[in-house]
């Protein structure tokens, strides 16, 4: 049974990213996108209710994450320059399998962002 989950791990703290806000998209083949979740990070800097999309929601498609990065921090009390060097992270990506586990974590710092799909 697939479904797509996240994990956000502050760098700068190195601690969840709990109290981030993320929203999940759906992409049309036309490139418009409209929103289909939009979450607040709980303590572990993830997602309360489980997955993002459970197994009856997957769909394969291009999928968006967008994730609150600058105001995350600035929440956190983090002085940052105006605008930002990295405000908020916009992830595209793929689902080619509805049956599969797709987990797509991000590592942030106000500076810096990596991700991969996990497991």
């Amino acid at each position: 049974m697939g479904h797509l989950s996240t994990h956000v791990l502050d760098t700068a703290h190195g601690c969840p990213a709990a109290g981030m806000a993320v929203t999940l998209q759906r992409v049309d083949a036309d490139g418009r996108s409209r929103v289909v979740k939009s979450i607040t990070l709980n303590d572990d800097g993830r997602n309360d209710g489980g997955p993002l999309l459970d197994a009856a929601e997957m769909a394969a498609g291009r999928w968006r994450l967008t994730f609150a990065v600058a105001a995350y921090f600035r929440a956190r009390g983090v002085e940052l320059p105006e605008p930002p060097f990295v405000d908020v992270v916009q992830l595209d990506f793929g689902i080619a399998d509805a049956a599969g586990h797709y987990h797509v974590p991000l590592l942030v710092s106000p500076y810096s962002y990596s991700t991969y799909r996990g497991s």
